[in-house]
C-alpha cells in the first residue's frame, strides 16, 4: 500500500537502507539503526529500532512477513511487535490457524486485549497493520482523564475496535505517559521482515468552527 499523497505523511521506510538510519535509532542509544535491507524489506536483527521522531495521535501503516518456523510454537514462532509511543504493543506473531486467539497472539494488544478475530495469513506472505492510535488525555494539572485507545486493521480486517488501553503493555515507557513517544519495531530473537512503514501524525482535535 502506497502512503497517501499528503504533506504531513512521514515515510519511515520505503525500502532504502538509508531510511533505516535516517528515521530510526538503536533502542537505548542515539546510534543510527542498521537492520539489514534487501529487496525493499528490512530484517529484524540484534535489537529493537526506535523512531527518532516522537508522536501523540497518529495513523500508522506497517507491512511484515513471518518466517517459516513449522517446528516452533507459541511465543517462539516469529515473535515481534509494533509499539505505539514505545509503550503499547500490538503483537506480531505467526498465529495462523489459531481458532481462538488470546492476549498473546498476533493482533493482540499484548497481555490486555485479544484480537476480535484471527486475520493472520500463513508464513511467508506479506501482511499489513493499519493502526489508529489516540494517546491518553491529561488535564491542565497533569492528571490523566482518559485512557489511550487503539483501532487496528490486519489485512483489511478490524481486529481491535476502539480498544481502551488501561496502561503500558511493558515496563519501559519512554518518559511520562503525557509525553509524545516513538514507534518501536521489536527484535525478539526471530528474523521477520518489515516494509512500507509510514505514519500520519494527527491533531488531538479538529476545528471548533462550523
Amino acid at each position: 500500500m502506497e502512503p497517501p499523497k499528503m504533506k504531513d505523511v512521514l515515510v519511515l521506510f520505503s525500502g532504502k537502507s538509508e531510511e533505516v538510519a535516517a528515521n530510526f535509532c538503536k533502542k537505548g542509544t542515539t546510534e543510527d539503526a542498521a537492520w539489514p535491507v534487501k529487496d525493499g524489506a528490512m530484517t529484524t536483527e540484534g535489537y529493537d529500532i526506535v523512531t527518532k521522531r516522537k508522536f501523540t495521535d497518529f495513523q500508522l501503516h506497517v507491512e511484515w512477513m513471518e518466517p517459516d518456523m513449522p517446528e516452533a510454537k507459541g511465543q517462539a514462532k516469529g515473535n515481534s511487535g509494533v509499539f505505539m509511543q514505545g509503550r503499547y504493543e500490538i503483537q506480531v506473531l505467526d498465529s495462523y490457524g489459531i481458532a481462538d486467539p488470546g492476549t498473546g497472539d498476533c493482533g493482540a494488544l499484548y497481555g490486555k486485549a485479544a484480537p476480535l478475530v484471527n486475520a493472520c495469513k500463513p508464513a511467508l506472505q506479506w501482511q499489513t497493520y493499519d493502526i489508529l492510535f489516540r494517546a491518553p488525555r491529561f488535564d491542565a494539572e497533569g492528571k490523566q482523564i482518559e485512557n489511550a485507545r487503539i483501532t487496528v486493521l490486519q489485512n483489511g480486517i478490524t481486529i481491535q475496535n476502539n480498544t481502551v488501553i488501561p496502561g503500558p503493555t511493558w515496563g519501559e515507557t519512554f518518559g511520562e505517559l503525557k509525553d509524545p513517544g516513538p514507534v518501536v519495531l521489536q527484535y525478539h530473537g526471530n528474523q521477520l521482515q518489515y516494509r512500507n512503514v509510514w505514519i500520519l501524525p494527527l491533531p488531538e482535535k479538529g476545528a471548533d468552527h462550523y
